[in-house]
């Protein structure tokens, strides 16, 4: 029998993320209040050093002797330090980070935060990818795979996903800045993943994208089926949804009909051989040879006629969204409304689990068997679930949706969440065993860029639409925890991982800035996002976006300049420049500009400003 030890009686480090309670100058001690309302007590040292969050591009911002005045009630701060367990357990804080520099302020509200935010990283993957503005951007000189520092790792493969992710980032940088670098970029990637990943199958009239291609020289190879392990040779469903991600973004910007059209014939092939007519949503993965969801070779990776969240889910945030907002079409709307009603009958499983159900039967019936995931929830995949339902009742305001939304909003906290730290887990186990309080974490207690992501986005847009303050807290928790973390002042862009007290993980894949996960994607989605939720919906800021529609490109010439699925009549359209001169033919409330005729692109600025009055927002 094991002599069980329940006594912590050695020192270890951790984070403390609270509000500070109170502080006494004389002992240098003071209080935080953790943002389930657990109280600590820490104490200064003649060592402790402080700063204050400063965003990408700027320099230190050392703060140690404005403590004094900094620990003030209600203050915000991420304390670093030493529990040493004597008598009584005392906490040595050692380093201090303030996400602003009173109660209540916090600089990822600053209305330009995330705009510079999104510029610096954007620059970052142009410089590591294309050696620009040295060289002109070329993306046979694209590597899938970046270093830390942005060096490449001597490999030739070019996945279709990570340029089209890449391609969706320098576009939102676009689209915040109007700089020419950004759309050069987005172009270039967009008609290389045409010329060089795309495959149009003339007798079908379909289209569908290669997994990428291994260079040698002037030669390449296509890689038709999926070279990651899950998915090995396959066709997985969300590599043909990321294949738009970029291209689709891009439509936004310049209304391009080629690209329209490789994202319709796309969609048919979604309809065609990934739907299922009879059970509803569509599966996950078909055979490479038959397109066939059902054929035995899928069984290698246990993918036969299975459907998950990403094969469901993904299609909303990676291009459906965006595709329904360049384009006004309700064919796009009907899909997005399909999707959500889709989530919101089969993906609920809250008899047993905190956690939505994400891997499934053709027939819905719950698979717990599939690879890694087993019955385990990706904390990333819930709060995901909460801001595209919310996204969507913008749309079509459905009570399922809203009170699903708000349900995750509820449970994730506690669930998936740390309170003691600020952020979000990974992938848990969905269910507890007998004796258990917490859900337990599956490989370790790190925190992923892409899942604070999703938790930033969720609360920032539950708040934006239906008001509650615990949501606005939860929302800048999670972006003071990613900014005083995630973002690399040293070599440029933000971090994989981080432990859970906030200090980067840099070890294997995760200390790549470019892998088969990571691109310029997650990272710019949520500057782009993030600045218009919390300009447009929470600071009542204006903000400015910028397009640059072909001759030929948008529909008769209308272009839609709403910047994401928002509370209708929560913003106007206030001004117009076409070519820096100001332009009138454009619709306040409809959120369209009719375009003048034009032979050549037209550079084009728009201003949103906020409507104040509650009683505009659609979603109660």
């Amino acid at each position: 029998m094991l002599e069980t030890r329940c006594k912590i009686d050695f020192t270890f480090s951790d984070t403390i993320a609270g509000y500070v309670t109170e502080y006494n100058p004389d002992t240098k001690r003071f209080g935080l209040r953790t943002s389930d309302g657990r109280v600590f007590e820490a104490s200064l040292t003649p060592a402790t050093f402080a700063r204050i969050t400063q965003n990408l591009g700027e320099g230190y911002l050392d703060c140690t002797e404005r403590l004094g005045e900094l620990l003030a009630p209600g203050q915000m701060v991420y304390a670093y330090g030493v529990f040493f367990p004597e008598s009584e357990t005392t906490f040595e804080a050692k380093a201090l980070v303030f996400p602003g520099e009173a109660p209540g302020q916090y600089r990822h509200e600053e209305p330009d935060w995330w705009v510079r935010q999104a510029r610096s990283i954007g620059d970052s993957y142009l410089k590591w990818q294309f050696n620009y503005p040295e060289q002109e951007i070329d993306y046979r000189h694209y590597r899938t795979f970046l270093h830390l520092a942005g060096a490449k790792q001597g490999d030739t493969l070019q996945e279709t996903d990570t340029i089209s992710r890449l391609v969706y980032g320098l576009a939102s940088a676009y689209l915040l800045t109007g700089e020419e670098r950004f759309l050069d970029g987005a172009e270039k990637g967009t008609a290389y993943l045409r010329d060089h990943m795309r495959f149009y199958d003339p007798d079908e009239d379909m289209i569908y994208w290669y997994h990428g291609v291994l260079l040698s020289g002037d030669r390449e190879q296509k890689l038709l089926t999926s070279e990651f392990g899950d998915d090995y040779d396959s066709l997985p469903m969300y590599e043909q949804i990321y294949a738009l991600a970029g291209p689709t973004q891009t439509l936004r910007i310049t209304g391009d009909p080629r690209i329209l059209s490789d994202i319709e014939k796309t969609i048919e092939l979604f309809d065609k051989y990934y739907k299922d007519p009879e059970h509803g949503g569509y599966f996950s993965h078909i055979d490479p040879i038959t397109f066939d969801p059902r054929s035995s070779t899928l069984d290698k990776g246990n993918n036969r006629a299975k459907k998950n969240w990403n094969s469901v889910g993904d299609h909303a945030p990676a291009y459906l969204i965006n595709l329904y907002l360049a384009t006004g079409e309700q064919k796009y709307a009907d899909f997005l409304l399909d999707t959500a009603d889709t989530i919101a009958k089969y993906f609920p499983d809250y008899e047993h689990s905190p956690f939505v159900q994400e891997k499934f039967y053709e027939d819905w019936s719950h698979d717990t068997t599939w690879g890694w995931q087993q019955n385990r929830g990706v904390v990333g995949h819930n709060l995901k679930i909460a801001w595209n339902l919310i996204r969507i009742a913008h749309l079509q305001r459905k009570p399922e949706y809203i009170s699903l939304a708000e349900k995750i909003g509820a449970l994730m906290p506690d669930a998936g969440g740390d309170r003691q730290r600020h952020g979000w887990y990974d992938v848990v186990e969905r269910l507890l065993e007998p004796g258990q309080q917490h859900h337990r974490y599956v490989w370790h207690d790190r925190k992923a860029w892409w899942q604070q992501e999703q938790g930033i986005l969720a609360y920032l847009i539950l708040h934006g639409s239906l008001g509650n303050a615990e949501y606005l807290k939860h929302a800048r928790e999670s972006a003071a925890f990613y900014n005083a973390f995630f973002l690399d002042h040293d070599d440029g862009g933000v971090y994989f991982n981080v432990l859970a007290n906030g200090l980067p993980y840099l070890l294997g894949n995760e200390r790549f800035k470019g892998s088969h996960s990571m691109s310029a994607y997650h990272s710019i989605e949520l500057c782009y996002l993030s600045a218009v939720y919390t300009n447009l919906l929470i600071t009542g800021q204006p903000m400015n976006f910028y397009f640059k529609p072909k001759p030929d490109g948008f529909k008769d010439r209308k272009l839609f300049v709403a910047p994401d699925l928002l509370p209708p009549g929560c913003v106007t359209l206030t001004a117009v420049e076409i070519d820096g001169v100001p332009y009138q033919h454009f619709d306040a409330q409809e959120l369209t500009v009719t375009l003048p005729e034009s032979a050549t692109d037209l550079r084009v600025k728009v201003t949103l400003t906020p409507v104040s009055a509650r009683e505009n927002r659609d979603v109660d």
